[in-house]
């Protein structure tokens, strides 16, 4: 019989209460969602990408990543092991003042995330592209594996998401 891993669990707890803030609650639209399997290293990662209602500007990410040690260890069920995940937020957004815009995302993520987490910035841009537009990328990586026992805190770390969505669309 078939028994989900740590990461299906995850990922159907992420998928049902994002599904139901875009169907039920229409707070936000769901925009992308992938999950993939890496037969080449066994790996497994999982996307779900989603703008606020009325956003044009900020697309948000939730990413789960889980390693062949992992699912290893979990389905051969090692002792010692605590089987979970990785978690990595991120936020897509444009930008045309590089030094403002980025120091007050920081500001933001900073203010609601704590300083435990730092968001790293990569910016971008398109060879040849009229004006100064950069698309940046904010990752936020949580510094230790997600394991079910955290699933009762995915409906506050999702509104900590949402709230930091909104207040990036206000950089603008």
């Amino acid at each position: 019989m078939f028994h989900p891993t740590v990461f299906d669990n995850i990922k159907i707890a992420f998928e049902n209460q994002i599904y139901d803030y875009d169907n039920l609650d229409g707070i936000l639209t769901v925009t992308d969602r992938a999950d993939l399997l890496n037969l080449a290293l066994m790996s497994r990662e999982f996307s779900l990408s989603f703008k606020l209602a009325g956003s044009r500007n900020v697309t948000s990410q939730v990413v789960l990543l889980s390693s062949v040690k992992e699912l290893g260890d979990e389905i051969l069920e090692m002792p010692g092991s605590d089987p979970g995940c990785v978690l990595v937020l991120r936020f897509y957004m444009e930008i045309q003042n590089v030094n403002g815009q980025c120091a007050a995302a920081q500001q933001i993520l900073n203010s609601v995330w704590g300083p435990d987490f730092q968001p790293v910035q990569s910016l971008s841009y398109r060879y040849g592209q009229e004006g100064d537009t950069y698309n940046n990328c904010i990752e936020l990586k949580f510094n230790r594996q997600i394991t079910e026992e955290q699933m009762e805190d995915i409906p506050n770390l999702l509104k900590f998401l949402l709230q930091s969505a909104e207040e990036l669309e206000d950089i603008y």
